[in-house]
């Protein structure tokens, strides 16, 4: 009598009886066929299913099944499905896959060289266990994969597209991967599959919208112009997907805009979600909040924000199975609507991680809209729209470059005004922008020269309300002290935990609600979306766009006219507050525009040639600081450096500590809370609101006075650092890190 072929299974359970564990088939099934569904949204469900079928197949072997029943031997499951997926498909595909299935729980591993993980070639080397032959009985590998007819091969980026494909089949593995064995658990411990994704269709909140907009009387004053802008807009959502660009100034109503068309489109062309890109915490917030009011009883459950401070807790108003909902759409973007942050979503796009690759199927069949979007960083700019454009052309995304100051990003056949790898066939969604430019003017802009302190003081004591914004920390502490005896004075800074600036801020509007003394000085974080309205900006010698942005903070309301409504743009006399080497080349640029544009520096001639001069001066090297795209082409199919990617795209350099500032009591119960965590997610969100990022000498200067501490340093080594020196911190002027001399001072005068 032949004997029993043994069982083989994926995951155990502490119950001996292996009749309810998780069979290898089973699991290996189930994944391929939710990674053949993600993978369909780009054409590729088969390369998908081959993956899902591939990926644990190591676990075809005995070392692992003694591993299952308590075995305390480390097993290498995901190599022998790599393996198999390079001797069964043709080069190309056969290194896609195994890219994806040896990196399913580490993550992508460069092809060659090692970094943190062992390179895929080194682990294709690898002494593994043998393989059961029970695998080629159970399962069939579909037959070679291949992109859809309607994929743009572009030879001047063919290993930049196969890695981008990799990392896209990558996310459809590790999603469908995670949440099969995530199932599996939930039965088994509750008897209940855990609720993902969902949510109101495009349709119901595209109706919840209009109802909405109906609201606004569009006949007059300003709300007729933004009355013409969305009906404009609306009008083309039936374009093709592709690139667009929505250029509209500050109060032309573009947020709502771009949510009605992107709905439109939506719908029209089959899509799934909108996701709104936004470089700014304090906007994503702003934003989020004003599409959960604009879709009414849907707005709740259909915008998922995703940011590094935004607090779940709240948002779930306390209802535990709410919020394990909301943490579980954030991981891999299952929700009508996203709003992020431009960190979040462009790093995503060359990452590695697991974690931050789960997301990255659901950017596919998408509305992807750039708010802000001059504001990408020039170090990154080529591969940012690079991955982009990739996105637009073959991943059915329609990418929206939603601003007041359009960065010159289209490439042309005009080789003298082209950004070469640029977006091709952008198509401007707004009604003439030139003319909405001229009807919604509402300041005007020259430069007073070049200012000291006691000129700069004297300007902010000539009107009861005005703001000045300058370039570093250093001259707004010096400046704001020079008026803090005046009615009216104010001080914002990054040296302000992001609880404090909010406070500052609400009584900074209301001062000027209530037509009050209000002079603010502060750093550029003021331009970011904050919404202000001063008769009088001071700005000092910085990048166009930026000037556009403080801009926005002067007659935001439009109750004055252009003519009382002045941005003064300076320079600084102090060579002490001079911009720093990385901020001067934009100033520069800026210069070069008002001596060509003076009598309208704002206008859009203006801005597109300032951001020409910007490009050219950057030259082609500084726009992929560190040669990214070419490193990518020069390392070929069997050394794409994933790992590599994912260290050097980083939009923040990381060259500061965290330091907590324990400023109220929600802080403190946070704080207090770490001693009972094992996994400190949810509170360290909290507590990223409490919290100042130092430089790395000056995080060093108060560690050496005793001014920081760790908490539960025995559980989280330094990731908490707390400020236990309270004198430290000051109520107008935020942390005070650059003396250590002054900080071991008995007393602290300010």
């Amino acid at each position: 009598m032949p004997s029993k072929t043994p069982a083989f299974y994926a995951h155990s359970l502490p119950e001996t009886n292996k009749q309810l564990w998780q069979t290898l088939d089973s699991h290996l099934k189930c994944v391929a066929e939710m990674a053949a569904t993600r993978a369909e949204r780009f054409g590729m469900a088969d390369a998908g299913y081959a993956a899902g079928l591939l990926h644990d197949l190591g676990k075809y072997s005995a070392p692992f099944q003694r591993r299952l029943e308590g075995a305390p031997e480390r097993v290498d499951h995901s190599t022998a499905g790599a393996i198999v997926a390079k001797q069964q498909y043709n080069k190309g595909m056969a290194e896609v896959l195994a890219y994806c299935i040896a990196g399913h729980h580490a993550g992508l591993a460069n092809g060659r060289d090692s970094g943190e993980r062992s390179s895929l070639s080194e682990r294709l080397k690898a002494d593994i266990p043998a393989l059961d032959n029970a695998w080629q009985d159970a399962l069939t590998l579909p037959e070679e994969p291949s992109p859809p007819s309607s994929f743009t091969q572009l030879p001047e980026r063919a290993f930049f597209q196969l890695a981008f494909l990799t990392r896209m089949l990558f996310s459809c593995l590790v999603d469908a991967d995670y949440i099969d064995t995530e199932t599996f658990y939930a039965k088994h411990e509750t008897g209940l599959v855990q609720r993902r994704g969902g949510g109101p269709s495009l349709k119901l909140l595209r109706e919840a919208l209009n109802q909405h907009l109906d609201t606004f009387d569009t006949k007059k004053g300003i709300n007729k112009i933004r009355g013409h802008i969305l009906r404009e807009v609306r009008n083309k959502a039936e374009m093709r997907p592709g690139c667009f660009s929505l250029t509209v100034p500050t109060g032309g109503g573009k947020t709502l805009a771009s949510l009605a068309f992107a709905l439109d489109h939506a719908i029209i062309h089959g899509m799934d979600r909108v996701i709104y890109v936004i470089p700014f915490t304090s906007i994503v917030e702003q934003n989020a909040a004003v599409f959960r009011h604009a879709l009414g009883k849907y707005g709740a459950e259909a915008v998922l924000e995703h940011h590094s401070t935004f607090d779940a807790e709240k948002a779930s108003k306390g209802d535990k199975t709410s919020l394990d909902k909301l943490r579980r759409d954030s991981e891999n973007w299952d929700a009508p609507i996203i709003v992020t942050t431009s960190v979040q979503f462009l790093e995503s796009l060359f990452a590695a991680k697991t974690s931050r690759c789960r997301k990255l199927h659901n950017i596919a069949r998408s509305v992807v809209i750039l708010d802000e979007a001059q504001t990408m960083p020039l170090p990154l700019l080529r591969p940012s729209v690079t991955a982009l454009d990739e996105l637009a052309q073959n991943y059915h995304t329609s990418i929206m470059l939603c601003t007041a100051t359009q960065p010159a990003l289209i490439e042309t056949d005009d080789t003298e005004h082209s950004f070469a790898g640029g977006f091709k066939g952008v198509e401007e969604l707004a009604p003439d922008p030139k003319k909405l430019y001229r009807d919604l003017k509402r300041v005007s802009v020259k430069h007073i020269g070049s200012l000291d302190d006691a000129q700069l003081r004297d300007e902010l004591l000539d009107l009861e309300q005005a703001l000045c914004i300058v370039n570093n920390r250093r001259h707004a502490k010096a400046l704001y002290e020079s008026i803090a005896d005046q009615p009216g004075a104010f001080h914002l800074t990054t040296a302000m935990c992001a609880v404090h600036r909010r406070q500052v801020l609400h009584h900074i509007r209301e001062a000027l609600k209530a037509d009050q003394p209000c002079r603010v000085v502060s750093t550029s974080l003021i331009e970011a979306g904050v919404d202000v309205d001063f008769p009088r900006v001071l700005r000092a010698e910085a990048g166009l766009d930026s000037i556009a942005q403080a801009a926005g903070r002067c007659n935001r309301e439009g109750k004055r006219t252009p003519e009382e409504s002045e941005v003064r743009i300076f320079a600084t006399a102090n060579e002490e507050w001079a911009p720093p080497p990385e901020l001067k080349q934009f100033a520069q640029a800026t210069r070069e525009v008002l001596r060509q544009h003076g009598h309208d520096p704002l206008s859009l001639d203006a801005i597109e040639t300032y951001f020409k001069l910007l490009y050219w001066q950057q030259g082609s090297d500084q726009l992929d600081k560190h040669q990214l795209l070419s490193l990518i082409e020069k390392s070929g199919l069997d050394g794409l450096p994933f790992e590599t990617l994912e260290k050097k795209f980083r939009l923040i350099d990381n060259n500061q500590r965290s330091v907590i500032i324990p400023r109220d009591a929600d802080a403190r119960i946070a704080i207090k809370e770490l001693a009972f965590a094992t996994s400190p997610g949810g509170i360290a969100r909290k507590l990223q609101l409490y919290t100042v990022q130092v430089p790395h000498n000056g995080f060093r200067a108060l560690e050496k006075v005793g001014a920081i501490a760790p908490i539960e340093p025995d559980k989280f080594n330094d990731q908490f650092m707390l400020l236990v020196n309270e004198d430290l911190y000051h109520d107008a002027l935020g942390l005070n890190w650059s003396d250590p001399t002054f900080m071991q001072a008995e007393s602290l005068q300010w």
